[in-house]
């Protein structure tokens, strides 16, 4: 009945809200220092992230068609491909303008995507959370109808045996009194004891 609640560290809430950013904006730094090593106005380089950026895009497509398609692998290809293409255009291009266009709108196509894949998992969380909470309700229900059957068994069998108790401390003080016959209470018997009433599961 008694969970432990575990309170998440700050770094674990925010670090998945960071990483679509910290993700571009790796790419867009190692993209620049590529830039300043010799990739500025190579078609060799540009020729070689672009093929490789359409090497991803159509391993993602490829992975999204029919029935088997994981959707996993095909947004991890996509990103790869889009991740691909900006570094080339950061590693390529000679200022920063361009560069730093790009990188706002893949971080921004990123965060969307996110959005939507924690939304999801947002409702399966609380989905989860509602029946762990139903479960524990029916259960408290259950232990309290049991806890009411046992106390009631416990009464009435307590009832039983102080009655008979009684009859017999009743019998011991009747025999005790003067003219006490057991002669005439064999004949005429003792007083049937009421059946005691047990609930059956």
């Amino acid at each position: 009945m008694n969970e432990q609640i575990l309170a998440r560290h700050w770094l674990a809430i925010i670090a998945p809200k960071a990483a679509p950013a910290v993700a571009t904006s790796t790419v867009l730094i190692l993209a620049r220092i590529w830039n300043a090593n010799g990739a500025e106005h190579s078609i060799g380089n540009a020729v070689l992230m672009t093929a490789l950026s359409l090497a991803a895009a159509a391993a993602g497509a490829c992975a999204s068609i029919g029935r088997a398609g994981d959707s996993t692998i095909a947004g991890t290809a996509f990103a790869a491909s889009g991740g691909l293409a900006l570094a080339g255009v950061a590693g390529y291009a000679d200022g920063l303008s361009l560069p730093l266009l790009l990188w706002v709108l893949a971080t921004a196509i990123a965060y969307g995507l996110a959005a939507r894949y924690w939304r999801t998992d947002r409702r399966g969380t609380l989905a989860y959370e509602r029946h762990v909470s139903d479960r524990r309700e029916e259960r408290a229900h259950i232990e309290r109808v049991e806890t009411i059957r046992g106390t009631t068994q416990i009464e009435v069998a307590r009832t039983g045996a102080a009655y008979a108790e009684q009859l017999a401390q009743a019998l011991v003080t009747r025999a005790a009194l003067p003219g006490f016959d057991l002669k005439v209470l064999e004949t005429t018997g003792l007083p049937q004891l009421p059946a005691v009433d047990t609930f059956q599961e």
